[in-house]
């Protein structure tokens, strides 16, 4: 938040210099441009680190642990953005409801989000109200707007909905306060956040030359010169997952560029990057300068420093060169290797497909689960086939990893949700007795029975039990206890019990603590919303 009113404070004071109120500011001597001039030095990029949002809704779906109460003018607006959205609804009896809670939706674009991006949201009931609990609950969907500080109208940048998530697991994290929860992934972001680089001085020329020379470098469109002082940018198809990186390149950009130029400069970023400690400044200086350095970056390949081999070979890969593909897979796969994970990054990231999905799926047997879990997710970024996943009750992913030697079971507790068996098929064990902490689900299997029964309490008439049988195979017993109840007929997918993904993963690392599935079971990290 800091740093975002600190960003949004330095270019109104730049803009406003710029403009001088209305006036154009008269550049009496042009810009000096030597061979050391670079966009940075002449030019802030500017890429806002992430933008707090904000706004209010109704959580549903709860059991008599919401609450009627909700502030006057908070109540106001909410009749008016329902009823936008649902004409015929009886207000006054949705938001006066105990299976309601008025809610406080909060969270953060990301840097450089793009359309419809999606990120994680908290919700919390509102101080002051009756709600109990917002565990089962469902956010209808909510309008956030991004915070303001020099007036005008609040515009609406995110929309959210979705289940809401309390972390029941406990590994130091088990969320004891469930008036708050997230929505995993929720949010979505409703424009493209793009960069500005906007002159120090304004100059027409030098707002030209930079938009020529990014547009040579990275492909016409890339860069757009607005005015004398600001140059509008879009990230490359090939830097969307490199965001950082590209903004990077683009400071360290020269705007001088004639043959023997680039050679001592060449020279001399070749010989740094081998002695720098801050090796990653010379890389990007090398992928700024261009194709010129792939011949002096390939000598660097038989380096005996393993560092400089990594960052020869990453640069390499994204000015477009596969001759390092053998090198970074190399540091990716020996296990004393202090870089393996930033060489199967790059590898991910710039390496032609094939290479990049045969590296990961040789990772997938590795030892180290760190290993294993980055390969998974590159492979799923990669939209691999070595992953199967589908779409459980509408509320999360259940995928399955068959190519790997060691089983585990995966959950994410942000971002996208959803379920990771490592060594699918995976099997349950018989002479198995498994309750949920809230003593609403028993997953039972005596000795010999060759089906599990799955039981769950139905959740508004608790003293009538609702049973599923499933087969001992992990995934089918996360369908059954998951699936929505309400399966049409016609559809192949089986009805469930509609077990929420929150109690489900809970109940699976009970399942791995007792033996009932020979697993490791591993989290993922809970949201960083404040």
């Amino acid at each position: 938040m800091k740093n975002y009113r600190k960003k949004m404070v330095c270019l109104l004071v730049i803009c406003l210099f710029i403009i001088g109120c209305g006036q154009r500011v008269q550049v009496e001597e042009p810009t000096t441009i030597d061979v050391d001039t670079t966009i940075g030095s002449l030019a802030e990029v500017f890429s806002f680190e992430s933008i707090p949002v904000s706004g209010y809704s109704l959580v549903g779906g709860l059991r008599g642990t919401g609450s009627p109460q909700c502030p006057p003018s908070i109540r106001s607006y909410l009749e008016q953005y329902i009823l936008g959205k649902l004409p015929d609804t009886d207000i006054e009896k949705l938001i006066s409801s105990n299976n309601t809670a008025v809610v406080s939706v909060n969270g953060f674009i990301p840097p450089l989000a793009s359309k419809n991006e999606r990120f994680d949201v908290k919700v919390a009931a509102l101080a002051g109200t009756q709600t109990i609990s917002l565990d089962g609950g469902q956010l209808w969907g909510a309008d956030l707007t991004e915070a303001r500080m020099f007036g005008g109208t609040p515009k609406v940048s995110v929309t959210a909905e979705g289940p809401v998530f309390i972390n029941k697991i406990s590994d130091g994290n088990l969320q004891r306060d469930k008036k708050v929860g997230y929505i995993l992934a929720g949010g979505r972001v409703l424009d493209d956040y793009g960069l500005s680089v906007v002159l120090r001085r304004p100059d027409y020329k030098i707002s030209s030359i930079i938009r020529n020379l990014l547009n040579e470098r990275f492909g016409k469109d890339t860069a757009t010169a607005v005015s004398q002082s600001l140059v509008s940018l879009k990230v490359p198809a090939k830097y969307r997952n490199q965001k950082e990186r590209f903004i990077s390149i683009v400071r360290e950009t020269y705007l001088l560029h004639s043959a023997e130029i680039k050679k001592q400069r060449i020279r001399e970023s070749i010989g740094k990057l081998a002695v720098s400690e801050d090796k990653y400044k010379y890389e990007i200086t090398l992928e700024a300068i261009g194709n010129e350095c792939l011949d002096k970056l390939a000598a660097l390949l038989n380096s005996s420093d393993e560092q400089l081999r990594l960052h020869a070979g990453r640069c390499m890969l994204n000015l477009g060169s596969d001759a390092a593909v053998e090198t970074l897979r190399q540091i990716a796969t020996d296990k004393a290797s202090l870089y393996r994970l930033e060489a199967l990054e790059a590898i991910t990231k710039s390496a032609p497909y094939n290479d990049a999905t045969a590296t990961s799926r040789r990772l997938l047997r590795d030892e180290d689960f760190a290993i294993r879990l980055a390969a998974y997710e590159n492979l799923r970024e990669l939209d691999d086939i070595s992953i199967t996943a589908s779409l459980i009750g509408r509320n999360f992913y259940l995928e399955q990893i068959t190519q790997t030697t060691y089983k585990a079971i995966f959950v994410s507790r942000s971002g996208v949700p959803r379920i990771a068996l490592f060594g699918a098929p995976m099997r349950c064990r018989d002479n198995v007795f498994i309750q949920s902490d809230n003593g609403e689900v028993t997953i039972n299997a005596q000795r010999g029975e060759k089906e599990v029964s799955i039981i769950r309490k139905h959740p508004r008439r608790p003293s009538i039990p609702i049973r599923l049988k499933s087969s001992f195979e992990v995934g089918d017993i996360i369908r059954t206890m998951c699936e929505s109840a309400d399966v049409e007929q016609t559809s192949q997918v089986r009805p469930g019990l509609g077990v929420s993904y929150d109690d489900a993963i809970s109940i699976l690392k009970q399942m791995c603590d007792k033996g009932a599935i020979e697993a490791e079971f591993r989290a993922g990290e809970m949201p960083k919303i404040d």
